[in-house]
């Protein structure tokens, strides 16, 4: 990358930096200014970074890693301990029938891939990414149940699809699997993430609040260490064999648990770290292949792309949220909010990197996909949530009281200082 280059990325962050506040609420995100920004920049030959998906599938993975940290830190375990039940159906019942049906649309409109193809392709599509519809979760108009819900759901579900993804990408590739091998393959991938996640989370809270006791730690080094403490965990289960994604987030989780409100402090320079390579992952997407993307265009790929978003998405959740009594405006809204973003990019980029037939194909319906969420997902987060949160608002105290939307949930920590309020309150109550 060229000094010129790197000079163009600064500036478009300085100038959306400038603005930043004053287009709050408006249908317009980070990821649609940048992803945008790379897309432009790369088709009019002002910037045109290398295309060695290795180097941008590292940056993409540790970006998704520190921020699923950053976010798991904010959550209160023990509030979400009350009611488990909504994130528990999302992820349990709705994740799989996600990839199920995205398998059987993708089969049908592209019967040239195989099984297994179309398979792959669902499941690097499952997983969802709450940051490109963050007004959502910061909107505290919408109920705080579902709020958490959805950013517990991303949370998990990248480290929970990974296996699945390399399942199905050793059988599109041919190779010989036995269910021994992935048995053992999934318990290490998990259940390895999960002890390495909780090992560096509690640690690392744990001696920085001791340190921080004692007077021996500088105020930026505590933050610069809780950076470190996610990264080490991303980076220990990676080298461990274990999901890194799982670790990071599970991490934050038990450094969130040990260092209480504490963290909401020690964990902001991670947060802004997170964001900034967020910026830089996006941009870089939309550089290296948007354009690559649209090239690849055909009925068959946008047909699949479409059908990702809504009916793979859209009536897996209404099943999953079926008999728990929520209104069908919160199973469309929570249908819709399920945004693909920085984890389906990371799993993609894992197709180009393997000898895979017809691996160009596939990125390209996973790349259209992505953009179609960055766009769509932004543009309509903040108005949605603002028109959800009136439907809310708008029910009697008594209807209130008896929807599964407003059970009573502990007040949590919210990662968002600037969180918008409505008119009339908060119903949903507190932060996620």
């Amino acid at each position: 990358m060229s000094f010129v280059e790197v000079c163009v990325i600064a500036l478009a962050l300085v100038s959306y930096a400038l603005i930043s506040k004053r287009i709050e609420g408006w249908p317009l995100s980070m990821p649609m200014v940048f992803v945008g920004m790379g897309w432009i920049t790369e088709a009019t030959g002002v910037v045109s970074l290398s295309t060695d998906t290795g180097q941008v599938a590292v940056l993409a993975e540790v970006t998704l890693a520190i921020i699923l940290f950053g976010d798991a830190v904010r959550i209160n375990v023990r509030a979400l301990g009350h009611d488990l039940s909504l994130p528990a159906r999302l992820l349990l019942i709705g994740l799989p029938l996600s990839i199920a049906a995205t398998t059987a649309v993708v089969a049908l409109v592209l019967p040239r891939l195989s099984l297994a193809e179309a398979a792959l392709v669902a499941a690097v599509l499952a997983p969802t990414d709450a940051a490109l519809g963050k007004e959502v979760v910061e909107d505290e108009s919408v109920p705080q149940r579902i709020r958490r819900s959805l950013n517990v759901e991303s949370g998990l579900n990248d480290g929970m699809v990974l296996p699945a993804v390399l399942i199905f990408l050793a059988l599109a590739k041919g190779e010989e699997t036995t269910a021994g091998f992935w048995g053992r393959f999934v318990f290490q991938q998990v259940g390895l993430g999960v002890v390495i996640g909780v090992l560096a989370g509690a640690a690392g809270a744990w001696l920085l609040l001791r340190a921080q006791d004692r007077d021996w730690v500088e105020g930026i080094y505590a933050q610069l260490g809780t950076l470190a403490v996610a990264t080490l965990a991303f980076a220990g289960a990676d080298t461990a064999g274990a999901n890194g994604f799982i670790a990071a987030f599970v991490a934050g989780l038990a450094f969130g648990t040990i260092a209480g409100r504490q963290g909401d402090h020690l964990v902001e320079y991670t947060e802004d770290s997170g964001q900034l390579l967020a910026v830089v992952s996006f941009f870089a997407f939309g550089n290296l292949f948007v354009n690559d993307a649209l090239r690849a265009l055909s009925p068959g790929v946008v047909a699949a792309s479409v059908a990702a978003l809504t009916l793979g998405r859209l009536l897996p959740v209404a099943f999953a949220m079926a008999g728990t009594g929520a209104g069908w405006p919160t199973k469309a809204f929570v249908g819709w909010f399920g945004p693909r973003g920085l984890a389906s990019i990371v799993f993609g980029l894992l197709l180009l990197e393997e000898d895979l037939a017809g691996a160009e194909e596939l990125f390209a319906i996973i790349a259209l996909t992505v953009v179609a969420s960055v766009f769509a997902h932004g543009a309509s987060a903040a108005p949605w949530s603002r028109a959800y949160g009136r439907w809310f608002a708008a029910m009697s105290t008594h209807e209130r009281q008896s929807m599964p939307e407003s059970l009573p949930v502990p007040p949590g920590r919210s990662r968002w200082s600037t969180a918008r309020s409505h008119p009339g309150g908060d119903p949903g109550g507190g932060d996620p």
